[in-house]
């Protein structure tokens, strides 16, 4: 069966795309999961949530979603049907702006017991971000094909970004896909990978919005799977990702949350109470990526 990813349809099964392996057969044994995730470069935590709590903070979404006029006032809002206009929404702020009408997300993303899992795994103290990136993708929305360093490397390279999904998704609504091996692309880390966006301010900051080109010019095989409420990927800085399109008429709601060692360099960028995020990225004429690429030779 085809899945679609940008312009392109990938079959399952294929050179193209295949299957994520979850880690939940070592998930107490903390020297393998590290171990894997340098290896893979993820791990597909299965349950790692409260399915409850998640559903919880689903309603939170919604409940916004509706507010602002985007779900079709002909269905019930628990079903999360997109509305006239078809747009998806961000809420991308500090913890502290959204705490008010997040609490429920905040409590999922910054949980004790995910702290205490990203203790374990870096083995020591661990933090996150205060600025989170929860969304609500709209249909035929997706994420082109990028590495999180070009967004948030000014601190230490050892930042680890939780993708979390607050409803089951099937693969038709959207769900994130790796590109397996992608953290062993030497040239690519070594050009794109020092990309800042704010300093280049180059369009997007996606490397590519072609998946069958990253495969076919650099290797690697997408890989992705149908996610559960309460399941999670967790993945490094230089681990290509990109994600299926929506092809549904429900939001897929999903937020980006970074946990790092406290002992290690910050991004100042993500920090605070009122982190300032990009600051000059789209301010100014952007490069486009077709550019940068001649630029790097890549």
């Amino acid at each position: 069966m085809g899945y679609q990813m940008g312009q392109s349809i990938l079959e399952m099964g294929s050179k193209y795309l295949t299957k994520l392996r979850d880690s939940n057969d070592i998930i107490n044994d903390f020297e393998s999961l590290a171990a894997r995730l340098q290896e893979d470069g993820y791990l597909l935590l299965r349950g790692f949530h409260d399915r409850e709590l998640v559903l919880k903070a689903r309603n939170e979404f919604l409940t916004q979603l509706q507010k602002m006029g985007r779900l079709d006032p002909n269905e019930s809002s628990e079903q999360g049907v997109i509305g006239n206009g078809n747009k998806s929404a961000m809420w991308n702020k500090g913890a502290e702006d959204l705490s008010t009408d997040f609490p429920r997300f905040l409590e999922v993303v910054n949980n004790p017991a995910v702290m205490s899992f990203f203790d374990q795994l870096l083995d020591g103290p661990a933090m996150t971000y205060d600025f989170k990136w929860p969304r609500a993708i709209a249909k035929g929305g997706n994420t082109g094909a990028h590495y999180d360093i070009v967004y948030m490397g000014r601190g230490t390279k050892n930042v680890y970004t939780m993708w979390t999904p607050f409803d089951d998704i099937s693969l038709e609504k959207g769900t994130l896909a790796m590109c397996l091996g992608s953290q062993h692309f030497d040239k690519m880390k070594q050009t794109y990978g020092e990309m800042d966006v704010d300093r280049d301010n180059v369009a997007t900051g996606w490397f590519s919005e072609d998946p069958i080109e990253i495969v076919d010019t650099f290797g690697g095989q997408w890989a992705t799977t149908e996610f559960n409420a309460g399941d999670v990927i967790i993945f490094g800085m230089y681990m290509m990702h990109a994600s299926l399109n929506n092809t549904t008429n429900e939001y897929r709601i999903s937020s980006d949350t970074r946990y790092q060692l406290a002992s290690e360099p910050v991004d100042e960028r993500w920090v605070g109470k009122k982190p300032k995020g990009h600051y000059a990225w789209g301010k100014t004429k952007e490069k486009s990526v077709a550019q940068a690429r001649k630029e790097w030779g890549i």
